[in-house]
């Protein structure tokens, strides 16, 4: 890496955790500064997922009292999302960097779609609460499986499943969103690292900066409305599927 590189890294590292700690979309800016310094697409995915990973951990825990509470159908979910993860993370290792570099911007474009739409997808307050449809768990498999592939907009379509197939209250769904993307996100990380496709240098410069950002993010949380900072992520998700559709 180069000094500018490293430069670049650790800015975009600071502002995902800012982005993530507000409203989201912190894999757009990781993933891009990655593929800008010249790593392949495959090897900037897998990367990506690690610098997101922490922020999940911290989630969860903070979420810990409503897992437990839902301890039978997070540990159900839990199952069908490792088993989806697994099988996504092993689809990206089937692909060489060609063919994942064709599908980067249509995979960005539909990214970028869904956290558009995340206001929107948004789960209200159901009540009563009532235990998860099957068609709930098929698409939470689904959705698992995006997320060891991709994992853009996994959060988001996680709430969306859980709130139009089971219901109830927000928190309770969101700490089980957050308890599904550790499991996802750790089962694609530990294929990837076996696969050797993690560029760990820049993992090592972007976690920390990450990190740093997430709680900065608390503060930035406070000041900056969360319409503003979703419009500057959507700006980049577009311009970044600009980008790899122009140098396709």
């Amino acid at each position: 890496m180069t000094f500018a590189d490293t430069v670049l890294l650790v800015v975009a590292g600071f502002l995902s955790g800012v982005v993530n700690a507000i409203a989201g979309g912190g894999t757009f800016l990781t993933f891009g500064a990655m593929t800008l310094t010249g790593l392949p697409p495959i090897v900037a995915n897998a990367t990506s997922s690690i610098t997101q990973f922490p922020g999940y951990v911290t989630s969860s825990l903070a979420y810990a009292k409503e897992i437990r509470a839902d301890w039978k159908e997070a540990a159900l979910l839990g199952v069908l999302s490792l088993v989806g993860g697994l099988a996504g993370a092993l689809l990206l290792l089937s692909l060489s960097n060609p063919s994942f570099r064709a599908l980067v911007p249509w995979l960005l474009l539909a990214a970028t779609a869904i956290f558009a739409a995340g206001p929107y997808l948004k789960p209200k307050t159901l009540s009563p609460e009532k235990p998860i449809t099957p068609l709930g768990l098929a698409g939470q498999f689904v959705t698992s499986i995006y997320g060891g592939f991709f994992g853009a907009g996994m959060g988001i379509m996680t709430l969306a499943v859980l709130g139009l197939t089971k219901g109830g209250d927000y928190h309770r769904l969101n700490a089980l969103k957050n308890f599904l993307a550790v499991v996802i996100a750790g089962m694609a990380i530990v294929v990837f690292a076996s696969g050797n496709v993690v560029g760990w240098p820049q993992a090592a410069v972007m976690v920390p900066a990450a990190a740093l950002g997430g709680y900065s993010g608390v503060w930035a949380a406070r000041r900056v409305p969360q319409p503003v900072i979703r419009g500057l992520v959507v700006a980049v998700g577009l311009a970044l599927t600009a980008y790899y559709f122009l140098t396709g």
